[in-house]
């Protein structure tokens, strides 16, 4: 919690501000019982009617003036803390959008969504009442001992009494809560976790009629949730009638006591009705720093978390002082001994890869499940650094130039499409801002996009849903790769991107590729061998290790792995043409 006290600081001249009234607020509200005691005293008991009003007026304007402070105060703090709130949010943001595929294994997607919105709102309303209530609540409980004191050191017995009643009261319902707390905004992630996964496989979860599994597991999840929050308000709503008892008793008490003193003439009735005022103040004080020992242990979880996700230093950085490629860029992309084993990983998935793929050709990776296909694209698009050797683009090695630099001469299409809720034409604008509606339909004809685009009443400015979800599969990958080919980049990564195409689109897409794309490095991922034949070399992978490398012909003859995909896939004939 204190770490993130650090985005109060743009906000300190308010803060100051807010003291400052915190202080007129709490002196107005010290000086009241004063002048009620004046009236009692003074204006009743000698009948002086010209007094009361006097003072009356007095005690009126110094209400209004209290309140005045106490609207501004709660102004202020509520705009600081949504500012902060908002500078979290965008930083928490920014943050994430900087991680690597290592720092997102540790973090799961519902937790950083949950960090993002449920724990910042908790910060957000604990900072509100700590701005309020941190210097106000002190000032008057201060004040009120010093004031109670002053108006008669022979009851303050009763305050001492009450205070440690009340410092044992909160200590006792601290200790059983906190540790719920701690509890609470994990279960929160789970619950998370488990909608999300609901909603997004729902059409799994009907096919293999599992629903009734799914509800369970999501009732488990709300249970343990719900039955953890009703703990807490269970024993924080002892709080109120705690604080309740202790109030009336020492009503009662100094009543009882003052009553005695006023008869013997030790006391007037007026100090003792301030006296008790005071009493008041005092154990007020005592319940709204208690409701900040309530709300401060849950937000000092989230806010921890949330500094968790801040705190973590992403696993790959832009060099200090980076290359720039040469203006005379040449496509070519370098393999040299390149071996890789994930972050925290024991094994490597990578060994002593070396292959290079040139500018103008098409260089197809396959190989089995498992073989390290995929992680060779992630290693070109720095979602990982190698673990040894190096990986050259124009002869500069990758790891010299900002992620920035790399990834604008890179057209990428990843394994699983990912398209925005948007339109379809603003989807193709990911790949560039800048491009016209010519170099869109160019890329979209390339795609074999068109057809599906156009028989859309709206065309490219049809809507497109959140994650794709009204379009199939096929359309999906086209338009993934219509977004690559926008771009116009010098080197195109297709990870497995033609899977969900018929053989008939997918002969049609990578002839115009090869027509349209001819001067760039294309580095294709695919399972089918049809979709690799032509490529002008192939790598065959199996286990990390390259166990091939040459062209469709050349690897029929002499590498056994090929062979056996080559071959379950499809017949001598169609292999042979």
């Amino acid at each position: 919690m204190i770490k993130l006290l650090k985005y109060l600081k743009p906000y300190s001249g308010i803060i100051l501000g807010v003291v400052a009234l915190l202080f007129l607020q709490a002196i107005c509200d010290l000086t009241l019982p004063d002048y009620m005691a004046d009236i009692v005293n003074t204006g009743v008991m000698s009948g002086k009617i010209s007094f009361i009003f006097k003072t009356g007026g007095t005690m009126l304007l110094i209400t209004l003036l209290g309140t005045a402070a106490s609207i501004t105060v709660g102004y202020l703090a509520s705009m600081t803390a949504a500012g902060v709130a908002h500078d979290l949010r965008s930083n928490l943001f920014k943050k994430v959008g900087h991680f690597t595929n290592a720092e997102f294994d540790k973090f799961s997607t519902a937790s950083l969504i949950t960090r993002t919105t449920n724990d910042i709102t908790q910060v957000q309303t604990v900072l509100v009442m700590m701005i309020r209530l941190v210097f106000y609540a002190p000032i008057m409980g201060i004040g009120g001992v010093i004031k109670a004191i002053s108006s008669s050191a022979s009851m303050s017995w009763i305050i001492g009494v009450a205070v440690i009643c009340l410092i044992g009261t909160i200590m006792i319902l601290f200790s059983l809560v906190m540790p719920k707390f701690k509890m609470v905004q994990k279960l929160v992630d789970r619950l998370n976790l488990v909608t999300r996964e609901n909603i997004e496989g729902m059409l799994v979860i009907r096919a293999f009629n599992t629903q009734k599994f799914e509800l369970d597991r999501f009732d488990t999840a709300n249970a343990n949730l719900t039955s953890t929050n009703l703990y807490v308000n269970r024993v924080m709503t002892m709080m109120m009638p705690a604080m309740m008892l202790i109030m009336n008793l020492v009503t009662v008490i100094i009543v009882w006591v003052g009553a005695k003193q006023v008869s013997a003439f030790h006391m007037d009735i007026g100090d003792m009705m301030a006296y008790m005022q005071y009493a008041m103040q005092i154990i007020m004080a005592f319940l709204m720093m208690s409701m900040m020992f309530i709300m401060v242990p849950r937000a000092a979880v989230s806010a921890d978390r949330i500094d968790e996700v801040l705190a973590t230093k992403a696993s790959i950085l832009d060099p200090k002082q980076p290359v720039l490629f040469k203006e005379s860029f040449e496509p070519t992309i370098e393999f040299h001994n390149v071996s890789f084993r994930y972050p925290g990983g024991q094994d490597y998935v990578l060994h002593n890869v070396n292959f290079c793929a040139k500018g103008g050709q098409t260089t197809a990776i396959i190989g089995s499940t498992g073989s390290g296909k995929s992680t060779l694209v992630n290693l070109i698009m720095r979602f990982y650094d190698v673990t040894s050797g190096e990986i050259l683009i124009d002869g500069v090695d990758i790891r010299t130039v900002t992620r920035q630099t790399l990834r604008d001469k890179i057209g990428y299409v990843p394994q699983k499409s990912v398209l925005f809720s948007g339109s379809i034409k603003s989807n193709l604008l990911y790949g560039d801002k800048h491009s016209t509606m010519e170099n869109l339909e160019k890329a979209s004809s390339i795609a074999q996009a068109t057809e599906f685009i156009t028989s859309k009443e709206q065309g490219l400015d049809a809507i497109i849903a959140q994650g794709g979800t009204n379009v199939s599969g096929g359309q999906k990958q086209r338009l993934s790769i219509a977004r690559a080919l926008v771009k116009n980049a010098p080197i195109y990564l297709f990870d497995d991107s033609f899977s969900a195409l018929d053989f008939k689109t997918d002969q049609k897409l990578r002839a115009a590729l090869k027509n349209e794309t001819g001067k760039s490095t294309i580095l294709l991922v695919a399972q089918r061998v049809s979709t690799i034949m032509n490529a002008e070399q192939i790598i065959v992978m199996d286990k990390g290790h390259v166990v091939g490398l040459g062209t469709h012909s050349e690897l029929l003859k002499n590498c056994e792995v090929y062979q056996e995909i080559a071959y379950s896939q499809l017949s001598e004939e169609e292999l042979a043409t």
